[in-house]
């Protein structure tokens, strides 16, 4: 068994179970954002974390286990990214990241954001328009070090 099975596995039972990704952070209380990113392999849970999950979804002992390894991350499956929503993200790094890049530099300095030190929010937001995807991504400003 590896991290991509326990993933699929995950994913199977979430939908036959008819199990939210709120529910299972409202259990660990965690956020849905993180929790969401751990049980789709992007992050490693504890011991206790690992073993709730695996009662939730009803995993085996061997993929609690794997659930408590750290992932590779950033492992989509190519280098531009095939699915829709996944590449409007792709696309809007593509035209608004030199902004990103520019506006942050103006306002800080000489760094990153971190992906690391990192937090995020997503939400419906209603529109008469029609509903808006709502994400605030908050990630510590790391300056690069002068040596």
């Amino acid at each position: 068994m590896n991290r991509i099975e326990v993933t699929e596995m995950i994913v199977a039972a979430k939908i036959q179970r008819g199990i939210k990704w709120a529910d299972v952070a409202k259990e660990l209380a965690l956020s849905k954002e993180w929790v969401t990113a751990a049980c789709l392999g992007q992050m490693s849970f504890d011991d206790e974390q690992a073993a709730t999950v695996g009662r939730i979804f009803g995993l085996p002992a061997e993929a609690v286990a794997l659930l408590q390894v750290v992932p590779y991350k950033g492992s989509l499956p190519t280098a531009v990214p095939s699915d829709p929503l996944i590449y409007r993200f792709y696309e809007l790094i593509n035209v608004y990241g030199t902004t990103f890049k520019e506006l942050i530099h103006e306002e800080f300095g000489d760094g990153i954001m971190s992906a690391i030190d990192f937090n995020m929010k997503l939400e419906r937001e209603p529109s008469a328009a029609g509903d808006r995807v709502h994400i605030v991504m908050s990630g510590k400003f790391l300056p690069y070090k002068k040596y």
